[in-house]
């Protein structure tokens, strides 16, 4: 059934999609901002089931691309915004039909929703991914055999591109270098999809799932309840990790905020590995999470997800972990988002929800009821 999101709602969008991007996605605030915006000069979006795009539809996914910290300076526009789906629509010779999220993370849960407000199109209450990756070809489309291009891409300045490439590697590789001439921040429209496309490969109620994620830790502090547990039951997850942040060491590198951040209790030390998005947790020598499950950050009594760009020494913080979409654990997807592909030495984890992790007594124990070669 289809619903209408309007400029109130986003807010609760923003916080729960904040929550499902694992640190990254950009930050929520800011893609509300420019969400609100385009919804107070044009009106609710129309947001839509998978069943009911039709299958001649073209569905193009919208996003930012590039390091997470930069867009807190270099602050997107509507134009920017709409500039790569109009370029793409008038390249591919047909009207786009509907938009839909690359990413339920961060800030891509809400720029699509400015690009459906201004352009008057249908927004798709699905994504690409069910969480967030740093990479362009980290979406399931890609294991469905959808090509990333054409892909269209703009900036601030004007400046707008189309690429046509052999594979999404391809795509990623060169609108990254595009992205970093560009200011390691740009828009980009592509992934066209017909309707039966998009059905077989997104995930679907990403969008309801992300507002039911933001109004629940709303309630649970009006309510005088524990936000984090909340969440912790929402994502089906566990919370493995609670202490002090003491040290963050982070970089803007070839278009992504790179880096690692220690979080320290009186009994242990807890190690996140980042790139835009939490990858590795790891305590006392073992790993404890892995990329593509989630690992997510919270303030310790609001309940509101930190970013890798907003993470700070001192702050009090709670991490817990999430399944991620059961196709994410694929041979062929973990080859795209496992360990291995960032450059970690180490198995793949499988978080199933069950395995207690940091005991009273401070013991730690994995995380994973499987791990994945």
């Amino acid at each position: 059934m289809s619903w209408m999101l309007t400029a109130d709602a986003v807010p609760q969008l923003a916080r729960g999609a904040a929550v499902l991007g694992t640190g990254g996605g950009g930050d929520p605030y800011i893609g509300a901002l420019l969400a609100q915006q385009a919804l107070a000069a044009h009106g609710p979006v129309t947001v839509v089931a998978l069943d009911e795009v039709p299958d001649d539809g073209l569905v193009l996914t919208v996003a930012m691309m590039g390091a997470p910290t930069v867009m807190i300076e270099k602050l997107p526009s509507l134009d920017e915004v709409i500039a790569p789906v109009k370029a793409l629509g008038t390249y591919l010779g047909r009207p786009v039909t509907h938009v839909a999220c690359a990413e339920v993370g961060g800030v891509n849960s809400t720029i699509p929703v400015a690009a459906a407000a201004a352009l008057g199109l249908p927004l798709v209450d699905a994504d690409g991914m069910g969480r967030a990756f740093p990479e362009l070809q980290m979406v399931l489309p890609t294991l469905y055999g959808v090509t990333a291009s054409p892909l269209a891409f703009a900036d601030e300045k004007g400046n707008i591109g189309v690429l046509q490439t052999v594979d999404n590697n391809w795509t990623e590789r060169i609108a990254r270098v595009a992205c970093v001439e560009m200011g390691c921040s740009i828009m980009i429209a592509g992934f066209p999809m017909s309707g039966s496309q998009a059905r077989e490969a997104l995930v679907p109620g990403s969008l309801r799932h992300s507002l039911s994620i933001g109004a629940g830790i709303a309630d649970a502090r009006d309510t005088k309840s524990d936000p984090v547990s909340r969440t912790v039951d929402l994502l089906g997850g566990r919370e493995f990790f609670a202490g002090k942040v003491v040290d963050v060491e982070r970089g803007t590198t070839a278009g992504f905020a790179r880096g690692r951040a220690r979080i320290e209790n009186a009994l242990s030390t807890l190690t996140l590995s980042f790139q835009n998005e939490h990858l590795i947790a790891e305590a006392n020598g073992q790993v404890l999470v892995t990329t593509p499950d989630l690992i997510i950050v919270l303030d310790h009594d609001s309940g509101e997800p930190i970013t890798t760009e907003a993470l700070r020494y001192g702050q009090r913080v709670r991490v817990i972990a999430a399944p991620s979409d059961p196709r994410w654990h694929s041979a062929e997807a973990l080859a795209i988002v496992g360990p291995g592909y960032f450059g970690y030495d180490i198995p793949s984890h499988r978080f199933d929800g069950t395995a207690e992790i940091v005991a009273a007594d401070g013991s730690i124990q994995i995380c994973a009821a499987e791990v994945v070669a």
